[in-house]
C-alpha cells in the first residue's frame, strides 16, 4: 500500500492552515507538556470516574506542598544530559476542580513550574473550572498569575439535566462565569457540554448550543455520555432507573452540533473539539500528536522517555511519598512503549484530528514509511470510503469521522 485514493464521499472543509504550521518533530519530541492534577471537588458527579474526591478540602494546602515538591523533583529528573531544563510549551491544571485552589496556591504552582522547566514565554496555560466555583476577584487573580486559558465544565444549559448529572451549578452561573472571565481579561475560553444524557432531547441540545453560542466562547468540547463502571450512573442504568440517549440520537446530536458550530465559524479540529481560528488547544494537541507529557499530582499519567506511567492515586498516600522525597510513581503500572506501539498510537491519535496524520512527519519520526508500517490493514476501510488523502495528510473522511473506531481498531498492535 503506497497511498490512499481520495474518498468518494463529500469533501470536508480545507485543512485549517494554522494547525498545519508546526515545529519540526525532532524539536517537539524534546519538549514535555505539563499536566497538574487537582483532585478536589465539592461533590462527585454521578457520571464521573476520574480520580477525584469530595470532602477532603482540608488537604488542599498539604497537597499543594506535595505537588510543589513533585514539580521540583520531576523537573530535575527531566533535565537534558547537559543539565539544561526541559522545555515546556503548555501547562494544564485538570481535575477535579482546580478552581477550588486559592489564587496564592495557583501562583505558587506556576512559579515552581517556571523554575523547574524552561517554560515558553507564550506558553498556553489552562485551568479547568466549575462555573459554580468562580468569582470575579478569583478570576482576576488567576489571570494575573499567568493562567491564559479557561476550560469550564458547563455540560448543559438545562437546569433539570444539570441536576440529573449531579452538577452544583445552574445555567445562569455558566453565563455569569463567562462574563466574569471576560471582565478579568480572558480571551481564550472553552466550554464543555455533554450529549446523549438521560432524558435529553434534541430540543434540549439545540437550546444549549444556542445559549452557549450567544457567549461567543473561543472553543467548544462536546462529549457523548459514556457510562463508566463504578459510577452511580452505571448502577442506575443496570437498575433501569435511567436510560442514556440511544446511538442514533447521539449521532444526530453530534452532526447537528458540527453543522451549527461550523456555520458559526468554528473549526472541528478534533473529533470532539471545535475552535475559532487560532484558539485550538495546544495542550490537547500534545496528546493527539502523541508528544511527550508529564503528569504530576495524584493519579496523573505521563508519557515521557518512551515510558508510560501513573502517580499514586490516593491523595494522602501521594502526600506521604513526597514527604519521603520520593517521586510517587506506581512502578508496577509503568510500561515501556516500544516502536510498534508508538507507531500505532501516533497513527490513530493523529487520525482523530481534522488535519489527520502527516505522512512525511511519521516517516521522519519512526524511520519507516506509514504505508510500510500499516501494510494492507486499512484496505477494507479505505475501500469503504472512511479515509481520504489530501496532499501529504491522511485523514478520516466525513463518513469516517462517524465510524472512526473501524479505522482505529485496525491500527492497534497485534
Amino acid at each position: 500500500m503506497t497511498s490512499f485514493a481520495p474518498a468518494t464521499t463529500q469533501q470536508r472543509d480545507p485543512l485549517p492552515q494554522e494547525l498545519l504550521r508546526t515545529e519540526p518533530i525532532e524539536d517537539l519530541l524534546e519538549t514535555a507538556s505539563l499536566y497538574l492534577h487537582i483532585p478536589f471537588c465539592h461533590t462527585r458527579c454521578y457520571y464521573c470516574d476520574f480520580n477525584t474526591y469530595a470532602g477532603i478540602l482540608p488537604l488542599r494546602e498539604p497537597y499543594v506542598r506535595a505537588l510543589l515538591h513533585e514539580i521540583e523533583l520531576t523537573g530535575l529528573q527531566a533535565r537534558h544530559p547537559d543539565g539544561t531544563p526541559r522545555r515546556s510549551r503548555t501547562i494544564f491544571f485538570g481535575g477535579g476542580t482546580p478552581s477550588l485552589l486559592t489564587v496564592a496556591q495557583i501562583t505558587r504552582l506556576l512559579d515552581t513550574c517556571r523554575q523547574a522547566f524552561a517554560l515558553d514565554p507564550e506558553a498556553e496555560i489552562t485551568l479547568e473550572a466549575n462555573p459554580g466555583t468562580l468569582s470575579q476577584e478569583q478570576l482576576a487573580g488567576i489571570r494575573e498569575a499567568g493562567i491564559n486559558r479557561l476550560s469550564m465544565g458547563a455540560q448543559s444549559y438545562d437546569a433539570a439535566l444539570l441536576q440529573k448529572l449531579g452538577r452544583i451549578h445552574n445555567p445562569d452561573e455558566i453565563t455569569q462565569a463567562v462574563q466574569f472571565a471576560r471582565a478579568a481579561g480572558f480571551t481564550s475560553i472553552n466550554l464543555d457540554f455533554m450529549f446523549g444524557l438521560p432524558d435529553q432531547t434534541m430540543q434540549h441540545w439545540r437550546e444549549t448550543l444556542d445559549r452557549a453560542l450567544d457567549l461567543h466562547p473561543e472553543h467548544f468540547s462536546l462529549y457523548s455520555l459514556i457510562i463508566e463502571e463504578g459510577t452511580p450512573f452505571h448502577q442506575w442504568v443496570a437498575e433501569k432507573r435511567i436510560t442514556p440517549g440511544d446511538e442514533d440520537l447521539c449521532a444526530d446530536m453530534y452532526e447537528y452540533a458540527d453543522e451549527r458550530l461550523r456555520a458559526a465559524g468554528y473549526i472541528n479540529y478534533e473529533i470532539s473539539n471545535w475552535a475559532l481560528p487560532g484558539h485550538h488547544s495546544r495542550h490537547n494537541l500534545t496528546y493527539w500528536q502523541n508528544l511527550p507529557y508529564i503528569g504530576m499530582g495524584a493519579g496523573a499519567s505521563s508519557f515521557f522517555g518512551k515510558k508510560r506511567y501513573t502517580d499514586e492515586r490516593d491523595p494522602q498516600a501521594y502526600i506521604k511519598r513526597l514527604k519521603r522525597d520520593e517521586i510517587p510513581v506506581i512502578e508496577s503500572e509503568s510500561e515501556e512503549v516500544d516502536q510498534a506501539q508508538a507507531m500505532s498510537e501516533t497513527a490513530f491519535l493523529g487520525l482523530r484530528t481534522a488535519m489527520g496524520l502527516h505522512l512525511p512527519t511519521f516517516e521522519r519520526r519512526f524511520a519507516q514509511p506509514f504505508a510500510q508500517f500499516v501494510g494492507d490493514r486499512l484496505h477494507i476501510v479505505d475501500e469503504a470510503g472512511l479515509l481520504e488523502q489530501v496532499g501529504d495528510w491522511l485523514r478520516l473522511s466525513q463518513r469516517g469521522r462517524l465510524l472512526g473506531n473501524e479505522v482505529f481498531l485496525r491500527l492497534l498492535p497485534d
